[in-house]
């Protein structure tokens, strides 16, 4: 059989597959075209009667045939298998879809809605920057010493270019002062990343939000006013907010806050390992140093900055004990958080 006439049986057999109404019409097409006795083993048989130079296409357009009707009947296998089914159970082909529920907000994505939506109240507006940040902006203009151990290869993601993954959304802070004057009012939520080896409590990507409030005669006291407001309003009204002295290169002065309890207000219980107190992040008047790297006259603007884990909110505000869980997807999981 030439080439063009196994083209034409190809379509043939094509056309009785589509056309067989039942899986024993189905059965009786494969039979008769690819059966032991069937028409395309006479096929494959014929092409050594063939010309040399005829063999090569006719036998591909035979495999073509055999692969092609091999596909076909299974598809049709199983739709004819479904609507035996279907006929069997009585299923009603008419009836509307079922539809599944609306899906439900991850409780990072929760946490970033909620923390944002109360900075707003206080004037604050949304910042952003890219994930892929230069050494000047992630490092150098916040006043990290050249021999910080967070700029070692250890801690951070290098890339081949000279460029890192950003290791905290900081970097949005530098970007802003560089694009505009007081005054700034900003929080920056955002991806960030760092080599730390995945536990309970540590991930390798992980969520911020950071603010900035930079205007003439900013202070301490207003930090502190605006996450006592920002901690009764995430966590309820009778949260208390303790301040801590800390060190960071970027902020002077630096501390760090902590909320009361919510468990246990503060009488001591397991979340908060009985100490009355929840380790939340840290904060601090924004170091001259780095205002004068962004152009900005310390002797006339001041400004506070601070910063947050989305994830360690989220854990504390939900009882998370490991984070893990967020990361895993497990709808069985998330579907416990809420709309």
């Amino acid at each position: 059989m030439k080439p063009r006439d196994i083209q034409l049986l190809q379509e043939a057999a094509l056309a009785e597959a589509r056309q067989a109404a039942t899986i024993e019409a189905l059965e009786a097409v494969r039979v008769r075209y690819l059966g032991r006795r069937g028409l395309l083993p006479e096929v494959m048989q014929g092409l050594k009667d063939l010309p040399p130079t005829e063999r090569p296409e006719a036998g591909r357009y035979a495999n073509d045939l055999k692969e092609a009707l091999t596909a076909l009947i299974q598809e049709r296998k199983q739709v004819l298998a479904n609507r035996t089914v279907a006929g069997q159970t009585g299923f009603d082909v008419s009836r509307p879809g079922a539809w599944r529920g609306y899906g439900r907000r991850h409780p990072i994505s929760r946490i970033i809605e909620e923390v944002t939506d109360i900075f707003f109240r206080m004037g604050f507006t949304v910042a952003d920057g890219p994930d892929i940040e230069t050494e000047y902006h992630n490092f150098d203009a916040l006043n990290t010493p050249a021999d910080h151990p967070s700029r070692d290869i250890q801690d951070t993601f290098w890339l081949e270019d000279g460029s890192l993954l950003r290791t905290q959304t900081s970097p949005v802070q530098i970007r802003v002062m560089e694009s505009r004057r007081p005054p700034i009012r900003i929080i920056a939520p955002g991806r960030c990343y760092r080599r730390d080896t995945v536990d309970a409590t540590h991930s390798a990507n992980f969520h911020q939000i950071e603010g900035l409030y930079v205007d003439r005669a900013v202070s301490l006291a207003q930090l502190k006013g605006d996450l006592t407001y920002f901690a009764r309003h995430l966590m309820g009204p009778d949260v208390r907010v303790r301040f801590r002295p800390h060190y960071f290169p970027f902020t002077e002065p630096s501390l760090e806050y902590d909320f009361s309890c919510h468990v246990c207000g503060g009488k001591g219980c397991r979340v908060c390992k009985q100490s009355g107190w929840i380790e939340i992040s840290g904060a601090g008047m924004v170091n001259p140093k780095v205002l004068r790297q962004v152009g900005y006259d310390p002797e006339t603007v001041t400004g506070y900055a601070f910063g947050m884990g989305v994830e360690r909110i989220a854990m504390i505000k939900f009882g998370i004990e490991d984070i893990r869980l967020l990361y895993d997807n497990d709808i069985r999981f998330l579907e416990q958080f809420g709309a």
